[in-house]
């Protein structure tokens, strides 16, 4: 086994994550420039298109809420520690790492040079108030441009947000431009996120596209209110992992017996060049997605937390690498499954990606997904039963 896993530890629960992952409690005034809306109190930028409502932090640009228009409950299944934090009666701490957000340039912990330097672990973007450079609608479509300078790793991040009236999905397109003269290695990874109420025991599915699996290495048993269910570091077919008890586990829904947390990875190449994941809440009919390109993102982690009491959370992270480790543990071993686990950005030049994200009411009984397809500006999702189909409007979808 690469030794990327031998030597490192299981290093992260749902609360060590945010928590090392705060931003400012006040974010600078100019954060806020360009906002027409809030969320729990705080200023948010809002896109709608008749059917879905997503709102964006200006500090850290992440998704922190998706939600139909026409649900009277509006349920967003993004996790979200900060609404968590008020319903249980406490002050929520404004941090950048919630719902959906970014992870560049790294994903995962710092060395301690790096620490020195002044880089936090997960990368910059994440960290610093977004400048919006336009929003405006054209037509049908409304578009947002938001950017950021990362000044320790010397790149410019800049995100593209559009959708188009009477569509259910939300497209995605972000430039890494390097300020430097010389070909470096970069880490990224979308750290997609959901949470409860919509991620609920036993009943929440998730589902992938065909992939290669391995558990997380670590070792220890974990702690004592997160104990791992799952072995480490063994390769497994998707959803039936090993445990520790010497059974499998079918990963695709969290356990109705809570008080644990694991990782797993995911080389998601098997499916060609477009990978897609999915959380499916058959009770609430609603169903999220991704669908994003693997030559720019070949790798998946989802990191479970769930704990006995609060918020579940369950991430489904698309990246360029298998676990969230620092950018020396990455780039000294290299590969996984003989698969880079990192990107090239070029001397002064420009790494470019792609995702959508949609959400979609669910026709009774449907029961999870079994693929997801994209042609001639529709998206087709199949349900496992073979009975059922929802199709989607995607105009932008290349």
């Amino acid at each position: 086994m690469p030794m990327l896993f031998a030597r490192h530890v299981y290093l992260i629960s749902a609360l060590l994550l945010f928590g090392c992952a705060q931003a400012p409690t006040d974010a600078p005034p100019e954060a806020a420039a360009g906002t027409n809306s809030e969320y729990l109190g705080l200023p948010a930028i809002l896109l709608e298109n008749g059917i879905l409502e997503l709102k964006i932090l200006p500090t850290g640009g992440p998704f922190v809420d998706l939600v139909l228009a026409a649900d009277p409950g509006k349920l967003s299944p993004l996790w979200a520690p900060l609404r968590a934090a008020k319903e249980a009666g406490q002050e929520p701490q404004f941090g950048s790492s919630v719902g959906h957000f970014v992870c560049v340039d790294g994903f995962g912990g710092v060395s301690d040079e790096e620490r020195a330097a002044g880089l936090q672990n997960h990368g910059e973007a994440h960290r610093l108030p977004w400048a919006t450079v336009s929003q405006a609608k054209s037509g049908t479509t409304t578009t947002l441009v938001q950017s950021v300078d990362l000044p320790i790793v010397q790149e410019t991040l800049q995100r593209t947000v559009r959708m188009v009236d009477g569509e259910h999905v939300v497209y995605v397109n972000s430039d890494l431009t390097s300020q430097l003269g010389f070909d470096r290695p970069i880490n990224w990874a979308e750290h997609a996120t959901i949470g409860s109420p919509f991620l609920e025991p036993g009943v929440t599915v998730v589902d992938m596209s065909a992939n290669r699996a391995l558990t997380r290495p670590y070792e220890g048993p974990g702690r004592p209110e997160r104990r791992h269910r799952i072995t480490s570091g063994e390769e497994f077919v998707w959803p039936l992992a090993p445990t520790v008890e010497g059974g499998k586990v079918d990963l695709r829904a969290a356990p109705v017996e809570l008080g644990s947390g694991d990782h797993t990875g995911h080389l998601m190449t098997a499916g060609g060049e477009r990978a897609w994941v999915t959380a499916h809440h058959p009770g609430e009919r609603l169903l999220i997605g991704y669908i994003y390109n693997t030559a720019q993102f070949p790798w998946m982690q989802t990191w479970e937390s769930y704990p006995k009491e609060g918020m579940l959370a369950r991430g489904l992270e698309f990246g360029t690498q298998a676990f969230d480790l620092s950018r020396r543990t990455v780039v000294s071993d290299g590969k996984l499954f003989d698969t880079p686990l990192y990107q090239w950005l070029p001397a002064k030049s420009t790494f470019s990606t792609s995702f959508m994200m949609f959400l979609v009411e669910t026709p009774e009984g449907f029961e999870g997904v079994s693929e997801v397809s994209v042609a001639g500006g529709i998206i087709t999702i199949k349900d496992k039963s073979g009975e059922q189909t929802v199709t989607l409007p995607a105009s932008l979808a290349q």
